[in-house]
């Protein structure tokens, strides 16, 4: 079979391979030999295992290296090193320093999520948004390089998975205000406004040195957020599909954005939501 020279993209490691790789969705790659190995599957789940574990200990060390020195710090014969395998792996498990770049995102959002997922939901929506809010301050203040990565680094238009999951996150806490009946605005313009405040005032807060950081930004952030997207009125006792027909339904007489005959088609479906026996 015949030896082709593949080179880096960063110019400096070259590896000779048999053969070609295909590239899997995630960014990894797989060996021809990866399915030549025993015939009864026993070396291809051996394989399999080695790779998952190459690729764990990669993306930690890549993850403790940005952390300690920030993005430069993560070259492949410094994460090749750390994480105590040969620079070619990395090449063959994310085809480049963006692709593994990539992945030491996705492991900072699911830490990220992970630790949003271990906070209880209150009664309260609007005091959840709050706690919310400071968590994801708090994640970025621990972890600057990580979150400037995270959210500053990424290519235009291509958010990972990870990072849709956690504005779907923020989208349920959004749609748990709407249901009690305290957001003011559409949801989803709500979901990117507190998105926009809140990563906004963190990478205010990361950029500003630790001295001179003002203790009251993101808590004056954050309350504007809160004011600019709910009502003053009290959160329902109940909320779902009857309090937020009740709370429309009083509502509706203060818009214009419907003509007449529309405005009464929509009090009578309201009417029939929130009295389902009338």
């Amino acid at each position: 079979m015949e030896s082709e020279d593949v080179t880096a993209a960063d110019g400096t490691h070259t590896v000779n391979r048999e053969g070609s790789h295909e590239a899997k969705p995630d960014g990894s790659h797989d060996t021809p030999s990866d399915g030549n190995r025993d015939r009864d599957g026993n070396g291809t789940r051996d394989g399999n295992r080695e790779r998952d574990g190459n690729r764990e200990r990669i993306v930690a060390a890549a993850a403790r290296l940005l952390s300690d020195g920030g993005p430069d710090a993560v070259s492949t014969r410094a994460v090749s090193s750390a994480a105590g395998v040969q620079p070619p792996t990395i090449y063959r498990l994310f085809g480049d320093k963006q692709g593994l770049l990539d992945a030491v995102v996705a492991y900072g959002f699911t830490e990220y999520l992970n630790s949003k997922a271990a906070h209880e939901a209150g009664d309260d929506p609007v005091e959840d948004l709050r706690a919310g809010w400071d968590l994801h301050i708090g994640l970025g203040l621990a972890n600057p390089a990580l979150y400037s990565l995270m959210y500053g680094g990424h290519r235009p238009g291509v958010p990972s998975p990870a990072a849709v999951a956690a504005f779907d996150m923020l989208a349920r806490l959004i749609r748990r205000i709407a249901e009690a009946g305290r957001l003011a605005i559409p949801e989803e313009r709500a979901a990117a406004l507190v998105h926009a405040a809140g990563c906004g005032t963190t990478l205010t807060l990361i950029a500003t040195p630790e001295a001179r950081r003002d203790p009251e930004l993101s808590r004056t952030a954050r309350e504007a957020a809160i004011a600019a997207i709910t009502t003053d009125a009290p959160a329902a006792a109940e909320p779902g599909p009857v309090a937020a027909a009740v709370t429309l339904r009083a509502a509706l007489p203060r818009t214009d954005a419907l003509t007449v005959p529309e405005r009464n088609l929509l009090r009578e479906w309201l009417d029939r939501i929130a009295d389902p026996a009338r």
